[in-house]
């Protein structure tokens, strides 16, 4: 196969992967939002954003491409944690936002920030002698702890809105005690009078009626997705393969670079439309790609290490070699200097998103300075 045939393929299902991201992204942000809760849509919207990088990880690590199946979770958090966050930062401090601010707080995002840090620098660690079945469930139970102690903040939050909601009832309830009976039934008869009666009841069902196609329409995108996102995941690393072979540029690089674009769209889209939002928007987006990101250092790793065990039995060994070292080395690297203005300051702006930007570029030019071992396993 010739150069110029490879590539066409490999952009063919780079685009079909990054459509099928889209639809996951559009479908997911409508199904959160109709249950609300932000545990559950944050969860959701976790297993969305993440998907493509689940298909391309297991198949890659299920045929034996360990390289791919590694570097393609590396390549994801080198893209999220540098160029990712500049640009929700540009739009978020820019008239790119509908209400720009001048920095986004970071410093509720306590947890997150610890657990990737720590998440991080624990599965560069565990790399060097290789991953086994043994690591497999250290990053398993890694990402159960997060979700465990996620949660419990979640009803810690919870039981405190509940707390503020429950003494501000009180507090009207005193108030509503003042009024007198004829001020009571006034005030009875204007909401009646504004709520409209019968023809209320009415507009509510037809809201109704149209949220159930809303809800519909979002499940089959959703679907249309998840089913775009796994048939295509495959010929994705074929292709891959034979253009790594074709332009001699190590498989493991070109997963770092190329397979992001694909895996990371419904997150960026995501990120981006809440980053327009300003203010809360922005606080959301950055707790969605901190969580995300610990799910690659956690839950994407155990996949892999899973998957390995299917191709290659229980006692399988991903092995450690130098380019897979290296990005190890470097992506972990990027991700603790990344987060260093989060733990030094309580807002991060346009300086740090700048910053960041230019980290991404170095990153990226740093891969083609490193050793170019085209050995696919």
């Amino acid at each position: 196969m010739e150069i110029n045939n490879s590539l066409p393929l490999m952009l063919f299902w780079l685009g079909e992967l990054t459509l099928s991201s889209y639809f996951l992204s559009y479908g997911g942000e409508r199904l959160s939002n109709r249950y609300g809760a932000k545990f559950v849509g944050r969860t959701l919207l976790s297993v969305a954003t993440t998907l493509p990088e689940m298909a391309v990880v297991i198949y890659a690590s299920s045929v034996g491409f360990y390289g791919i199946a590694v570097g393609s979770g590396l390549g994801s958090n080198l893209l999220m944690m540098t160029l990712g966050f500049a640009i929700m930062l540009l739009i978020s401090t820019t008239r790119l936002s509908k209400a720009p601010t001048k920095g986004i707080n970071v410093e509720m995002f306590k947890l997150d920030k610890i657990f990737l840090l720590v998440t991080a620098i624990a599965s560069a660690l565990l790399f060097f002698d290789g991953y086994t079945f043994f690591d497999g469930i250290i990053f398993a139970g890694l990402f159960v702890a997060y979700v465990i102690m996620a949660f419990m903040e979640m009803k810690s939050e919870a039981k405190k809105t509940m707390q503020v909601r429950s003494e501000t009832k009180i507090i009207k309830s005193k108030e509503e005690q003042q009024l007198s009976s004829s001020s009571r039934l006034e005030k009875e008869n204007t909401v009646i009078d504004e709520i409209g009666g019968e023809d209320h009841f009415n507009d509510n069902l037809t809201r109704g009626r149209s949220l159930d196609k809303t809800m519909l329409k979002a499940i089959l995108v959703f679907a249309a997705g998840t089913i775009g996102i796994f048939f295509g995941a495959e010929p994705f690393i074929r292709s891959l393969e034979q253009f790594s072979i074709d332009t001699g540029v190590s498989v493991v690089v070109l997963a770092v670079i190329i397979s992001p674009i694909a895996a990371e769209m419904p997150e960026k889209i995501y990120m981006m439309f809440l980053s327009r939002r300003g203010g809360i928007g922005a606080s959301i987006a950055i707790a969605n790609v901190l969580g995300s990101k610990i799910l690659n250092n956690t839950l994407l790793l155990a996949l892999a290490v899973f998957a390995a065990m299917y191709h290659g039995g229980f006692y399988v060994h991903i092995d450690r070699n130098p380019i897979l070292t290296y990005q190890m080395i470097l992506v972990t690297l990027f991700t603790v200097i990344a987060l260093v203005p989060m733990f030094l300051k309580k807002e991060i702006g346009l300086k740090v998103g700048v910053m960041l930007a230019a980290m991404y570029i170095l990153g990226i030019s740093i891969q083609f300075l490193l050793p170019q071992d085209i050995q696919i396993h």
